[in-house]
C-alpha cells in the first residue's frame, strides 16, 4: 500500500541497447535502430551531440512471451506514422476501406518489422519492411550513413489492393525543447494551426505564414519557441515548396533536405510544459519537426477541409526521401569529412 505521502515509483526503463539493435556509422554519426520497438531510429549521434528525446515517464510494457519489450505509446526517438497518425476512423465514403478504425500514431511502430542489411559503395543500408494490418499496404525503409555522415532515408509504399488507397505519412522524430533551440524553416511558407494548449493561436485551420502566427492583437515568433510563452503546447503545419528545415542547438544544427513535390507539407510540434497525456506527471518540455505526406495528422480531416490526403492507386508504388546532415557552425564544416564506415549489432 502506497502512503499519501509516499512519492510514486517511477517506472524502470530498459536501456535501448538492452534489445537487439543494430547501429550504422559514418564520419563521426553514429545511429541506432531497434527493430523490435517498431524498426524505431532510437540514437542519432551527429556534431558531437545526440539529438533524440526519450521519454522520462512512458515505459516499455513487457511483451507477450514476458521477456520482449512493447511500447504502450510514443516514447520518443524516431518512428515512422502511417496509415495516419492520430487515431481515427477511415470515412465511408472511401470505398473498400470506409469504416476501418486506425490506431493512434499509425500501425507501423507496434510490429517488428523485418530487416535486412544490405552494404552497398555508398555505405551500409538497414532496411526495415513492415506490412499493413488494416489496409491492405506494404512500407519500406532504408536508412543509410554515407562517408562524411550524411543519413540517407529513403521510401517505398505499395498499395497491395486494386482500389486507390488514401493514406498520411508522417516522420515523428522528437527532439529536447531547450531555450536555445532555434528554427530555421522556409521563410514565408503557409502556416496552419491544428492544435493548441495554453496558448491562443485563433481557430483550427486559421492561416499564417512563417515564423508568426498572429491572434488576439499579438504575434508570436516560433523561430524561437521556448520565447513563445511560458508554458504552452501546439502542433502546427505548413505546406511547403521548398524542402528544407534546420534545427539549432547552440553551435549544433541538423538539417533536413527532402523533395518538396513528393513531401509537401511539415509537422511542428512544441510543448513547453502545456500537455501531457498524464493527470499526475509534469507536462514535457519536447519538439516534433516532421516532414509528411497529408496534413494534420488524422487521416479524417486530412481527407476532409484540409484535403491534403495522399492516395495510391491500385497496385501503385510511391517513393520519397530524407536527408540529414549535423554541423557545427563555425567549424568550417557542412557535416563531418571522415570515411569511416561500420556496422554494429547488439543485443
Amino acid at each position: 500500500m502506497r502512503l499519501p505521502f509516499m512519492p510514486r515509483a517511477r517506472p524502470v526503463f530498459p536501456p535501448v541497447r538492452d534489445f537487439p539493435f543494430v547501429e550504422l556509422c559514418g564520419g563521426d554519426t553514429r545511429v541506432v535502430i531497434v527493430p523490435s520497438l517498431g524498426g524505431k531510429i532510437a540514437e542519432l549521434w551527429m556534431a558531437g551531440r545526440q539529438w533524440l528525446w526519450k521519454s522520462p515517464v512512458i515505459p516499455l510494457a513487457p511483451g507477450r512471451d514476458g521477456e520482449s519489450y512493447v511500447e504502450t505509446a510514443d516514447t520518443g526517438g524516431l518512428d515512422e506514422c502511417v496509415p495516419t497518425v492520430g487515431a481515427c476512423r477511415v470515412p465511408g465514403w472511401v470505398r473498400s476501406f470506409g469504416g476501418v478504425e486506425l490506431p493512434d500514431h499509425g500501425e507501423l511502430w507496434s510490429q517488428h518489422p523485418e530487416l535486412d542489411i544490405v552494404t552497398g559503395q555508398a555505405g551500409q543500408v538497414a532496411r526495415c519492411r513492415w506490412n499493413g494490418v488494416r489496409l491492405p499496404y506494404r512500407f519500406e525503409r532504408d536508412v543509410m550513413v554515407d562517408g562524411r555522415g550524411v543519413v540517407h532515408l529513403t521510401y517505398a509504399m505499395h498499395n497491395d489492393s486494386r482500389e486507390k488507397m488514401p493514406f498520411v505519412w508522417s516522420a515523428h522524430p522528437v527532439f529536447p525543447l531547450t531555450d536555445d533551440t532555434r528554427l530555421m524553416l522556409p521563410e514565408g511558407s503557409r502556416l496552419r494551426v491544428f492544435a493548441r494548449h495554453g496558448i491562443e493561436l485563433g481557430e483550427v485551420r486559421s492561416e499564417h505564414q512563417w515564423p508568426h502566427v498572429r491572434s488576439g492583437g499579438r504575434a508570436f515568433d516560433f523561430a524561437a519557441p521556448a520565447a513563445v510563452a511560458r508554458r504552452y503546447a501546439c502542433k502546427l503545419f505548413l505546406d511547403v515548396t521548398e524542402g528544407s528545415a534546420t534545427l539549432r542547438e547552440r553551435e549544433h544544427e541538423l538539417r533536413f533536405h527532402w523533395n518538396a513535390a513528393q513531401i509537401p507539407h511539415l509537422g511542428l510540434w512544441i510543448n513547453k510544459r502545456g500537455w501531457t497525456p498524464f493527470r499526475d506527471e509534469e507536462p514535457y518540455l519536447n519538439l516534433g519537426l516532421q516532414p509528411s505526406i497529408g496534413a494534420p495528422d488524422s487521416l479524417v480531416e486530412a481527407l476532409g477541409d484540409w484535403k491534403s490526403a495522399g492516395w495510391l492507386d491500385g497496385g501503385e508504388t510511391r517513393r520519397w526521401g530524407l536527408r540529414l546532415a549535423g554541423s557545427k557552425i563555425g567549424s568550417g564544416e557542412t557535416a563531418p569529412e571522415r570515411t569511416s564506415q561500420g556496422l554494429l549489432a547488439g543485443s
